[in-house]
């Protein structure tokens, strides 16, 4: 990690820190198949600081993204490759300033050629980090469950949320 705090914050890895674990994940050792590391910082997300002027008692310097670490690891890691699609991620390590994860991605022509995996080139999956579609976009989102406490989540939360106000007015 001494070594990982003096690199960049995206870095191309020649392979998987925990094969074992991107492995699970989908990674493959072949062509258009690649692996990203990347450090986040730790301990909320700030707005930048005030500068003078009376602020309302709503306003806050705490930022509430509603997002998780690993989804804007995610989002991070694909935003130098923009011909690849982000497959998934998986955490690596933490210090006391610091989180990283691996980012797994795909170039989307490459390895659209193999079998059974023609689903990354069609248009339904171009920017799936972007649209909380990977696996942590979909937990950020609550679609990690479903039956009975689950009934709100689906198709989101905010689809419920328009939903239950248009019946409330009619």
């Amino acid at each position: 990690m001494i070594a990982w705090r003096q690199e960049p914050v995206v870095v191309r890895l020649m392979k998987p820190t925990r094969l074992d674990r991107a492995r699970s994940l989908g990674y493959k050792a072949k062509k258009g198949y690649f692996v990203v590391r990347v450090r986040l910082l730790r301990g909320g997300r700030m707005r930048e600081k005030f500068h003078g002027g009376r602020k309302s008692t709503k306003m806050r310097r705490k930022k509430v993204l509603g997002m998780n670490y690993q989804t804007v690891a995610e989002r991070r890691a694909n935003k130098p490759y923009k011909n690849a699609e982000v497959l998934n991620s998986y955490f690596l390590a933490q210090d006391g300033k610091h989180y990283w994860y691996e980012v797994i991605l795909l170039d989307k022509k490459q390895v659209s050629t193999y079998p059974g995996m023609r689903w990354v080139d069609a248009p339904a999956n171009r920017g799936r980090v972007y649209r909380g579609l990977t696996h942590a976009g979909r937990v950020g989102r609550s679609l990690s469950g479903k039956g009975k406490g689950y009934e709100k989540m689906r198709p989101s939360k905010s689809a419920n949320k328009w939903r239950r106000l248009k019946r409330a007015y009619n």
